[in-house]
């Protein structure tokens, strides 16, 4: 029977390596590039909603 140590060594070996082939394949998943798109779509639209609301708070402050 294996001890907790040595199950804990297979995996972790297992685990590096597939991080390793994944780093050398460089690829990037459908998902990744749709959730990518989606968050800097957003990130404008809020950018785009703060600053039509200051514009509007700038214009409507009466300074005469």
């Amino acid at each position: 029977m294996k001890s907790i140590g040595q199950h804990f060594q297979y995996y972790w070996i297992r685990f590096t390596a597939s991080r390793e082939r994944d780093l050398e394949r460089g690829e990037v998943s459908a998902t990744t590039v749709v959730m990518a798109a989606a968050l800097i779509a957003l990130a404008i639209a809020v950018g785009a909603t703060i600053t039509a609301r200051v514009r509007d708070k700038a214009d409507s402050l009466d300074l005469g």
